[in-house]
């Protein structure tokens, strides 16, 4: 099996609208439009490319994947991201799977005893390797399925284990195996990551985030850095101003309210840091999104 034949088949079975599936926790997307750098959320993921190249931005670190590539995201973080010379006649092709804790802590379990390399410390939250042989025939078999609707809810969950176990025991795998262990520095920074989240627009002390995480804080700075390739202040901003600009989006004209409302008292600060991250005052890239709604 090659990657021409995950090519075909992921163009067969991808939809314009959506790169969700049948198949639980599987995607599958074709782009066909080069579109300027999109601020997102990364998702806990697994995505290969079978066409294309992709490059992603996070924190201070920039990666770039390609055909027969694939990316392990094992923290949903802010990614600024763009597929690169994308056309009609030759899209970005892809498959991805949602990754899920309690599915690696399973095969975790019932790894031989010596099949895996014990912990150590914390790994990115996004890394990127060349998929092996094994893999891409996984994920043609998995994405085949989607033709397939009488074997798929059968065979779809073991092939979404197969490739579970390739990544776990694979170049990747410390970054895969850390999502499966409750303990690990990844579930420590996770904490952190999601407390962080659900009170963006809050100020907050490192060191209270550190013992709700568990660790000291000089251990869950190195780690936090390791995992996000960003400080704990770093992210909350990244995080208020992805909200920021939801907001706008529907009220474009309450800069300043927008503004106080995710955690900015200076609306000169909010203006000056939303046009560092986004290229534009927010009062402008607000007109400009619902320009592109109306559009679209």
């Amino acid at each position: 099996m090659s990657l021409q034949e995950l090519r075909d088949l992921v163009e067969r079975h991808a939809r314009p609208d959506t790169a969700e599936t049948v198949l639980q926790d599987v995607h599958v997307s074709a782009v066909r439009h080069a579109e300027p750098d999109a601020p997102s959320m990364s998702g806990v993921v697994w995505a290969l490319i079978a066409q294309g190249t992709k490059r992603l931005a996070v924190g201070d670190r920039v990666l770039e994947y390609g055909a027969g590539q694939y990316l392990v995201a094992s923290v949903d973080l802010p990614v600024t991201g763009e597929f690169l010379r994308v056309s009609a006649d030759r899209p970005a092709l892809g498959v991805g799977m949602v990754l899920r804790p309690a599915l690696i802590a399973e095969l975790l379990l019932q790894a031989p005893p010596g099949a895996l390399p014990p912990a150590g410390a914390p790994a990115p939250g996004l890394v990127v390797s060349d998929a092996s042989d094994e893999l891409v025939d996984a994920a043609v078999r998995l994405v085949r399925l989607l033709g397939r609707p009488r074997d798929a809810p059968v065979l779809a969950p073991l092939v979404r284990r197969e490739i579970l176990w390739h990544l776990v025991t694979g170049e990747q795998g410390a970054t895969v195996r850390q999502l499966g262990l409750v303990d690990s520095g990844l579930a420590h920074v996770s904490r952190a990551v999601g407390w962080i989240r659900e009170h963006y627009a809050e100020p907050f002390r490192v060191q209270d985030v550190a013992a709700l995480s568990g660790m000291s804080v000089s251990a869950f700075h190195r780690s936090f850095q390791a995992v996000t390739a960003m400080s704990p202040i770093q992210f909350q901003k990244r995080i208020r101003l992805r909200q920021a600009r939801l907001l706008l989006a529907a009220r474009p004209k309450d800069v300043t309210g927008v503004g106080q409302r995710v955690g900015y008292e200076s609306p000169s600060q909010f203006s000056r840091e939303y046009r560092r991250e986004f290229g534009l005052p927010p009062s402008q890239d607000a007109l400009r999104l619902r320009a592109a709604a109306a559009r679209g």
